[in-house]
Protein backbone atom coordinates (compact mmCIF):
# COMPACT_ATOMS: atom_id res chain seq x y z
CA UNK A 1 0.00 0.00 0.00
CA UNK A 2 2.78 2.47 1.23
CA UNK A 3 4.53 1.62 -2.28
CA UNK A 4 1.38 2.64 -4.37
CA UNK A 5 0.94 5.65 -2.53
CA UNK A 6 5.05 6.53 -3.29
CA UNK A 7 4.35 6.11 -7.11
CA UNK A 8 0.97 7.78 -7.22
CA UNK A 9 3.13 11.06 -5.25
CA UNK A 10 6.25 10.72 -7.34
CA UNK A 11 3.74 10.62 -10.82
CA UNK A 12 1.92 13.97 -9.23
CA UNK A 13 5.23 15.48 -8.59
CA UNK A 14 6.43 14.24 -12.37
CA UNK A 15 3.56 15.89 -13.62
CA UNK A 16 3.45 19.17 -11.96
CA UNK A 17 7.16 19.45 -12.70
CA UNK A 18 6.28 18.75 -16.44
CA UNK A 19 3.60 21.32 -16.16
CA UNK A 20 5.77 24.09 -14.97
CA UNK A 21 8.63 23.77 -17.04
CA UNK A 22 6.45 23.57 -20.20
CA UNK A 23 4.59 26.24 -19.22
CA UNK A 24 7.38 28.73 -18.33
CA UNK A 25 8.69 27.35 -21.89
CA UNK A 26 5.23 28.11 -23.23
CA UNK A 27 5.42 31.75 -21.96
CA UNK A 28 9.08 32.29 -23.19
CA UNK A 29 8.37 31.07 -26.82
CA UNK A 30 5.41 33.21 -27.03
CA UNK A 31 7.31 35.97 -25.75
CA UNK A 32 9.08 36.14 -29.13
CA UNK A 33 6.65 34.96 -31.71
CA UNK A 34 3.25 36.24 -32.71
CA UNK A 35 0.35 34.52 -31.33
CA UNK A 36 -1.70 32.87 -34.10
CA UNK A 37 -4.71 31.17 -32.16
CA UNK A 38 -6.15 31.62 -28.83
CA UNK A 39 -8.63 28.91 -26.71
CA UNK A 40 -11.16 31.63 -27.15
CA UNK A 41 -10.75 31.27 -30.97
CA UNK A 42 -11.24 27.77 -30.90
CA UNK A 43 -14.91 27.63 -28.38
CA UNK A 44 -16.03 30.45 -30.73
CA UNK A 45 -15.46 28.44 -34.32
CA UNK A 46 -17.59 25.78 -32.06
CA UNK A 47 -19.91 27.37 -32.26
CA UNK A 48 -19.82 28.69 -28.81
CA UNK A 49 -21.99 32.24 -28.76
CA UNK A 50 -21.55 32.45 -32.56
CA UNK A 51 -23.38 31.31 -35.26
CA UNK A 52 -21.46 28.72 -36.84
CA UNK A 53 -20.93 30.41 -40.14
CA UNK A 54 -19.28 33.28 -38.69
CA UNK A 55 -15.50 33.70 -40.07
CA UNK A 56 -12.65 34.05 -37.89
CA UNK A 57 -11.04 37.15 -38.39
CA UNK A 58 -7.73 38.17 -37.32
CA UNK A 59 -4.19 39.55 -38.09
CA UNK A 60 -1.35 40.20 -36.19
CA UNK A 61 0.74 43.06 -36.19
CA UNK A 62 3.72 44.42 -34.56
CA UNK A 63 3.42 46.76 -31.33
CA UNK A 64 5.32 49.64 -34.15
CA UNK A 65 1.75 49.38 -36.32
CA UNK A 66 -0.71 49.97 -33.49
CA UNK A 67 -1.47 53.54 -32.92
CA UNK A 68 -0.51 54.56 -28.89
CA UNK A 69 -3.77 55.91 -29.30
CA UNK A 70 -5.01 52.50 -28.78
CA UNK A 71 -2.69 51.02 -26.41
CA UNK A 72 -3.49 54.44 -24.31
CA UNK A 73 -7.36 53.69 -24.95
CA UNK A 74 -7.14 50.34 -23.43
CA UNK A 75 -5.24 51.28 -20.16
CA UNK A 76 -7.54 53.89 -19.59
CA UNK A 77 -10.64 51.98 -19.81
CA UNK A 78 -9.41 48.34 -18.61
CA UNK A 79 -6.79 49.19 -16.28
CA UNK A 80 -5.30 52.49 -15.32
CA UNK A 81 -2.84 51.58 -12.75
CA UNK A 82 -1.46 48.89 -15.98
CA UNK A 83 2.04 50.49 -15.85
CA UNK A 84 2.54 50.18 -12.21
CA UNK A 85 0.88 47.16 -10.81
CA UNK A 86 2.67 43.64 -11.13
CA UNK A 87 0.11 42.14 -12.59
CA UNK A 88 -2.91 42.52 -10.07
CA UNK A 89 -4.54 45.28 -9.18
CA UNK A 90 -5.24 44.71 -5.58
CA UNK A 91 -7.20 48.41 -4.45
CA UNK A 92 -9.91 47.05 -7.40
CA UNK A 93 -10.64 43.83 -6.51
CA UNK A 94 -10.70 45.26 -2.79
CA UNK A 95 -13.25 47.17 -3.75
CA UNK A 96 -15.27 44.37 -6.08
CA UNK A 97 -15.23 42.63 -3.01
CA UNK A 98 -16.89 45.59 -1.10
CA UNK A 99 -19.05 45.94 -3.47
CA UNK A 100 -20.38 42.94 -3.82
CA UNK A 101 -20.47 42.08 -0.12
CA UNK A 102 -22.77 45.44 -0.01
CA UNK A 103 -25.15 44.29 -2.83
CA UNK A 104 -23.90 46.22 -5.18
CA UNK A 105 -23.55 45.79 -8.61
CA UNK A 106 -20.69 43.14 -9.47
CA UNK A 107 -17.76 44.33 -11.44
CA UNK A 108 -14.81 42.67 -12.39
CA UNK A 109 -11.25 43.70 -11.36
CA UNK A 110 -9.28 41.93 -14.10
CA UNK A 111 -6.37 43.85 -14.92
CA UNK A 112 -4.88 43.95 -18.83
CA UNK A 113 -2.26 41.04 -17.62
CA UNK A 114 -4.86 38.73 -16.09
CA UNK A 115 -7.00 39.03 -19.15
CA UNK A 116 -3.96 38.80 -21.75
CA UNK A 117 -3.25 35.20 -19.96
CA UNK A 118 -7.14 34.24 -19.82
CA UNK A 119 -6.94 35.04 -23.56
CA UNK A 120 -3.49 33.27 -24.51
CA UNK A 121 -3.60 30.25 -22.26
CA UNK A 122 -6.71 29.22 -20.77
CA UNK A 123 -10.68 28.16 -21.97
CA UNK A 124 -13.22 31.16 -21.54
CA UNK A 125 -15.23 29.64 -18.86
CA UNK A 126 -15.29 30.53 -15.22
CA UNK A 127 -14.17 28.62 -12.67
CA UNK A 128 -11.95 28.82 -9.68
CA UNK A 129 -9.92 25.97 -11.60
CA UNK A 130 -8.85 28.64 -14.38
CA UNK A 131 -8.89 31.28 -12.31
CA UNK A 132 -6.01 29.52 -10.39
CA UNK A 133 -3.87 29.01 -13.45
CA UNK A 134 -4.74 32.58 -14.53
CA UNK A 135 -2.90 33.70 -11.91
CA UNK A 136 0.01 31.89 -12.25
CA UNK A 137 0.19 32.28 -16.41
CA UNK A 138 0.02 36.66 -15.18
CA UNK A 139 2.88 36.24 -12.69
CA UNK A 140 4.76 34.18 -15.82
CA UNK A 141 4.09 36.93 -18.65
CA UNK A 142 4.76 39.92 -15.89
CA UNK A 143 7.92 37.80 -15.26
CA UNK A 144 9.07 37.41 -18.57
CA UNK A 145 7.46 39.73 -20.72
CA UNK A 146 7.50 43.31 -21.01
CA UNK A 147 4.34 45.76 -20.17
CA UNK A 148 5.09 46.43 -24.18
CA UNK A 149 4.62 43.05 -24.95
CA UNK A 150 1.61 42.12 -22.91
CA UNK A 151 0.13 45.43 -25.05
CA UNK A 152 1.16 43.88 -28.33
CA UNK A 153 -0.34 40.19 -27.27
CA UNK A 154 -3.60 41.62 -25.94
CA UNK A 155 -4.43 43.77 -29.04
CA UNK A 156 -3.84 41.49 -31.20
CA UNK A 157 -5.63 38.64 -29.90
CA UNK A 158 -8.97 40.17 -28.01
CA UNK A 159 -11.98 39.68 -29.02
CA UNK A 160 -13.57 43.10 -30.81
CA UNK A 161 -16.88 41.50 -32.33
CA UNK A 162 -18.60 38.19 -33.48
CA UNK A 163 -15.38 36.26 -34.98
CA UNK A 164 -12.92 39.87 -34.72
CA UNK A 165 -10.03 39.38 -32.66
CA UNK A 166 -7.16 41.83 -32.76
CA UNK A 167 -7.41 45.94 -33.25
CA UNK A 168 -6.33 45.44 -37.45
CA UNK A 169 -8.72 43.21 -38.15
CA UNK A 170 -11.30 44.84 -36.16
CA UNK A 171 -9.95 48.39 -37.75
CA UNK A 172 -10.82 46.62 -41.64
CA UNK A 173 -13.75 44.93 -40.26
CA UNK A 174 -15.80 48.47 -38.78
CA UNK A 175 -13.74 51.29 -39.92
CA UNK A 176 -12.54 50.00 -43.52
CA UNK A 177 -9.01 50.78 -42.58
CA UNK A 178 -5.61 49.47 -41.24
CA UNK A 179 -5.19 49.66 -37.37
CA UNK A 180 -2.08 52.32 -37.44
CA UNK A 181 -4.78 54.80 -39.85
CA UNK A 182 -7.37 54.56 -36.32
CA UNK A 183 -8.17 58.28 -34.86
CA UNK A 184 -8.62 59.12 -30.98
CA UNK A 185 -12.25 58.70 -31.59
CA UNK A 186 -12.48 54.89 -33.36
CA UNK A 187 -9.69 53.50 -30.67
CA UNK A 188 -12.22 54.88 -28.17
CA UNK A 189 -14.68 53.07 -29.67
CA UNK A 190 -13.14 49.31 -29.70
CA UNK A 191 -11.96 49.89 -26.22
CA UNK A 192 -15.42 50.28 -24.59
CA UNK A 193 -16.91 47.55 -26.23
CA UNK A 194 -14.65 45.50 -24.36
CA UNK A 195 -16.55 44.20 -21.58
CA UNK A 196 -18.92 43.08 -24.38
CA UNK A 197 -17.90 42.80 -27.80
CA UNK A 198 -20.76 40.17 -28.72
CA UNK A 199 -23.53 42.90 -27.51
CA UNK A 200 -21.61 46.06 -28.52
CA UNK A 201 -21.02 46.61 -31.82
CA UNK A 202 -17.69 49.70 -32.60
CA UNK A 203 -18.93 50.00 -35.77
CA UNK A 204 -22.73 51.10 -35.49
CA UNK A 205 -22.80 52.61 -32.07
CA UNK A 206 -25.91 53.23 -29.92
CA UNK A 207 -25.91 55.46 -26.94
CA UNK A 208 -24.39 53.76 -24.88
CA UNK A 209 -21.39 53.06 -26.60
CA UNK A 210 -21.40 56.57 -27.79
CA UNK A 211 -21.13 58.03 -23.96
CA UNK A 212 -18.93 55.35 -22.91
CA UNK A 213 -16.68 56.98 -25.36
CA UNK A 214 -16.76 60.13 -24.72
CA UNK A 215 -16.00 59.51 -21.38
CA UNK A 216 -13.14 56.98 -22.41
CA UNK A 217 -11.97 60.20 -24.70
CA UNK A 218 -11.81 62.28 -21.14
CA UNK A 219 -9.90 59.88 -19.38
CA UNK A 220 -7.31 59.49 -22.13
CA UNK A 221 -6.82 63.37 -22.18
CA UNK A 222 -6.40 63.31 -18.26
CA UNK A 223 -4.01 59.96 -18.49
CA UNK A 224 -2.19 62.45 -20.90
CA UNK A 225 -1.87 61.11 -24.76
CA UNK A 226 1.90 60.24 -24.82
CA UNK A 227 1.43 57.07 -23.51
CA UNK A 228 5.41 56.37 -24.58
CA UNK A 229 6.36 58.85 -22.12
CA UNK A 230 3.88 57.55 -19.29
CA UNK A 231 5.37 54.38 -19.36
CA UNK A 232 8.76 55.96 -19.54
CA UNK A 233 7.87 57.23 -16.34
CA UNK A 234 5.96 54.30 -14.61
CA UNK A 235 9.01 52.01 -15.23
CA UNK A 236 11.26 54.92 -13.99
CA UNK A 237 9.21 54.69 -11.03
CA UNK A 238 9.25 50.79 -10.25
CA UNK A 239 13.14 51.02 -10.97
CA UNK A 240 15.22 50.42 -7.88
CA UNK A 241 17.18 54.01 -7.05
CA UNK A 242 20.63 53.13 -7.85
CA UNK A 243 23.43 53.45 -5.27
CA UNK A 244 25.72 56.31 -4.55
CA UNK A 245 29.23 55.40 -5.33
CA UNK A 246 31.44 56.16 -2.13
CA UNK A 247 34.12 58.45 -3.10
Amino acid sequence: MKDKFRDLLRTILRFAGFSVIFSVVLVVVLSIIPVSWTPLMFFREMGDKIPDETPIRHAWISSDEIPPAMDLAVVCTEDQRFLSHYGFDFEQIQDALEESEEGGRSRGASTISQQTAKNIFLWPTSSWIRKGFEVWFTVLIETFWTKERILEVYLNSVEFGPGVYGCEAAAHYFFNKPAVGMSYTECAKLAVVLPNPLKYDAGHPGKYVNRRMNWALAQMRNYGYDIEATRAAAEKEKSPPKKKKKK
